[in-house]
């Protein structure tokens, strides 16, 4: 399945995954230390893990553990760039972005060209969540190239 698929659907995206539930230590009483509400996700093909025990709902947990590994997925997993799909999700889009980011060799003026836009403004977009612009300095650092500042 490609990863457009697996970012947009979540039954897709689970059905190639491992789920580990576990008990958590830390802050928040005895039923965080009693049940198995933690939950580890592993992407079988890509190996990418996330957790998160957050919540005291196992649920819950598992809802976000899938939430971060899309956003891991649209982090790491590079395509050739290509527009998104007109109404895709979140995800999609990052992932698309961050396709182009990494074709410019993570140089805002380039992509923001391609994109049709300032690059005030596509630093703004990246600056909407503050783990997009981290993981975009992450890959600057790693080409030896300086950190942008929001």
């Amino acid at each position: 399945m490609n990863r457009d698929e697996l970012l947009a659907i979540d039954d897709a995206l689970a059905a190639e995954c491992r789920l580990d539930f576990f008990k958590a230590t830390g802050n928040g009483g005895q039923k965080r230390n009693k049940t198995s509400s933690a939950v580890r996700i592993t992407h079988l093909s890509t190996g990418i893990q996330v957790t998160d025990c957050s919540e005291r709902s196992q649920h819950r947990n598992r809802l976000n553990a899938l939430e971060k590994l899309k956003l891991e997925i649209a982090f790491t997993v590079r395509q050739p760039y290509a527009p998104p799909p007109e109404n895709a999700p979140k995800p999609v889009v990052l992932a698309h972005l961050f396709d182009l980011l990494s074709e410019c060799g993570w140089e805002l003026p380039p992509a923001a060209e391609k994109l049709g836009v300032a690059n005030s403004k596509l630093l703004k977009i990246l600056a909407r969540d503050p783990r997009w612009l981290t993981r975009l300095n992450e890959f600057r650092i790693k080409s030896g190239m300086g950190i942008i500042h929001a």
